[in-house]
């Protein structure tokens, strides 16, 4: 793998999302990466509203794009990069668009064939007169990553039923969610790179489930890589995260994650979503499936920038 590690790179990180702590753990993991690698240019950037000027000033040959969220993980971030002509990391802007949105994945994905939970937009006000859909059901912003503001709402839980006004949850700060049946199960993922998925692994909680504390407190989750699945199972895992992965037309790395109920075999496998900015911090996924692969940290991001390099040449 040939590079020129003279390249200025800016590693593009923070801003203001929800997720903004786990996109500086990722981007100085990246940017220290790079520098160990011999890289002498590398520049972090936490991202503000000047950060158009900023990258200006810096006159980077290629971003890496350690932002999570929006503005970085929509496609706003994207466009921006795509009017100044600085290659960058990740997917582009109309693949951004669409892989945010949890409906209008579904509507690329499920008519091509891909096994994903029936969703339904409903009004978050409407739910405290009336459940949308059966319980056991899944609530969840249409566009955030991390399971930030998932909610699970149980026959015997203590939401009420309906839900009470005054019991917290994501009701109170979207006033849209996307309800979607609970699949019961194990909670599997797939991580994606150059359009070839890397491994299967599961995620064994302490309690509850996989939500955003979950991902990024060491401790509360473990990683079992590669997962104690079927055979077929795992197979049919990586083609359904390679497919969409495909699809979508997803560009460096991209993580599809899984709830498969054993009980009903291949037909139990549902992919709940594909995330086209996956982490790269000490606790994520793709890093983990990549080492185990034979595929270093660093090496890691260095195939991520190629392929941007690459992919802006036209080669």
């Amino acid at each position: 793998m040939s590079v020129n590690r003279d390249l200025n790179v800016a590693v593009l990180m923070g801003g203001w999302s929800s997720e903004r702590e786990v996109s500086l753990t990722s981007g100085r993991g990246v940017a220290e990466a790079l520098r160990e690698r011999g890289w002498s240019n590398v520049t972090e950037v936490d991202m503000d509203r000047n950060v158009a000027a900023v990258l200006a000033g810096i006159r980077p040959d290629v971003v890496f794009n350690a932002l999570h969220g929006t503005p970085g993980e929509d496609g706003t971030v994207q466009g921006m990069l795509d009017l100044m002509q600085i290659p960058y990391t990740h997917s582009g802007l109309e693949t951004s668009v669409i892989a945010i949105d949890k409906e209008l994945t579904k509507m690329v994905l499920v008519p091509r064939g891909i096994r994903m939970p029936k969703g339904t937009m409903v009004l978050s006000e409407t739910l405290y007169e009336r459940d949308p859909i059966p319980r056991p059901y899944v609530l969840k912003p249409v566009n955030e990553g991390s399971s930030v503001g998932v909610a699970i709402v149980t026959e015997g839980g203590n939401h009420g039923s309906p839900i009470g006004r005054d019991v917290p949850g994501p009701w109170h700060e979207f006033d849209e969610l996307l309800a979607e049946p609970f699949i019961k199960g194990r909670e599997l993922t797939v991580a994606v790179m150059g359009g070839e998925a890397l491994a299967v692994t599961e995620l064994k909680i302490d309690s509850g489930f996989y939500d955003y504390e979950h991902k990024y407190t060491d401790g509360r989750t473990v990683h079992v890589c590669p997962a104690e699945v079927p055979d077929d199972i795992a197979g049919a895992m990586m083609n359904m995260a390679a497919e969409a992965h495909r699809l979508l037309g997803c560009k460096g790395a991209s993580r599809s994650d899984f709830r498969w109920d054993e009980e009903q075999g291949e037909a139990g496998l549902y992919l709940l979503e594909v995330n086209t900015q996956p982490g790269m911090t000490p606790l994520s996924l793709v890093p983990e499936q990549a080492k185990y692969r034979g595929i270093s940290y660093g090496e890691l991001v260095e195939r991520l920038i190629i392929e941007a390099l690459d992919e802006a040449a036209g080669t």
